[in-house]
């Protein structure tokens, strides 16, 4: 009798970690079955080719509006200070210079920067389908009407926000709230991933995605990504390997590394994603057939 119960006891104090077991072996199973590292292969080489199309379009947005001038130059400070570590400071030099550029190109040349833009949502696109097998298809003007409104506004939004929060924190009586407002601003970027990664894995993929699903993938999906940012920083600055071989050009692989790795944990995310909800289903199937 004890022992039965000793059994019975040991065998639910078991059952997370085993169901966590089998949700980490499903997971890595769908990695190898998906190609991850290829697809995120992909998506950062068409990243690299989209990076200054992209943040040209964002810019111009911004110009086109004077009141969202000085909130311009905020985005781009926490851009390069959140999304791109170590090396953000030569980064920023380079990519504010290729823009500047691309504002003399003509029509023709404005219209090929948003081609390759629009080229970088739609690599997205296939790619988080693939992950969720989905043979599902939107038609090409919805595609391309939400492509187009998050290239729009999404970057109006982000300045909204900004220029909010700035008035705020301007007002008298927000000046006795600076101290919370400083740890709030410390878990921002994290924040900010794990929205940005929720709505990527609830609204791109064709097929059906639960709230709960994308929300766990999501916030794994951010502390990966914010815990990734520290660690490649540490590694550029403690293994500077890059620089001593490269040289002045070590500022291309080192991006080109970021990206890749940026993207193998955007995907890590979607994968987990999608387990969750095919791995409730298979219990659910196993509850029923017993």
């Amino acid at each position: 009798m004890l022992n039965s119960y000793a059994k019975n006891r040991s065998s639910k104090n078991n059952a997370p970690s085993a169901a966590a077991g089998r949700l980490a072996k499903a997971v890595w199973r769908r990695i190898d079955e998906d190609n991850m590292t290829t697809l995120a292969g992909n998506l950062a080489y068409v990243s690299l080719l989209s990076l200054v199309p992209l943040i040209a379009v964002v810019f111009a947005l911004f110009a086109a509006f004077p009141m969202f001038s000085d909130v311009s130059i905020q985005i781009r400070h926490f851009i390069f200070a959140n999304f791109i570590p170590a090396t953000g400071d030569v980064i920023q030099g380079y990519i504010e210079q290729f823009v500047a550029n691309s504002s003399r190109m003509t029509a023709v040349g404005a219209f090929g920067l948003i081609v390759t833009s629009l080229l970088l949502m739609y690599s997205i696109d296939s790619a988080l389908n693939t992950i969720w097998r989905s043979t599902r298809t939107r038609p090409k003007t919805y595609s391309f009407a939400v492509y187009w409104m998050i290239l729009t506004l999404g970057p109006l939004l982000a300045g909204a926000s900004l220029a909010i929060s700035s008035y705020l924190l301007s007002l008298r009586w927000a000046s006795d709230l600076n101290s919370v407002i400083d740890d709030v601003l410390r878990i921002f970027p994290l924040i900010l991933s794990w929205v940005a990664f929720w709505l990527l894995y609830s609204i791109v993929p064709t097929a059906e995605v639960r709230n709960r699903d994308a929300i766990i993938g999501s916030l794994v999906a951010a502390l990966l990504f914010e815990a990734g940012k520290k660690a490649f920083a540490l590694y550029i600055t403690a293994f500077p390997s890059y620089q001593l071989i490269y040289g002045v050009l070590a500022v291309v692989p080192i991006l080109f590394v970021w990206v890749y790795w940026t993207w193998c944990i955007v995907l890590l995310g979607a994968e987990i994603t999608v387990t969750l909800g095919e791995y409730r289903k298979l219990k659910k199937e196993e509850t029923e057939q017993s």
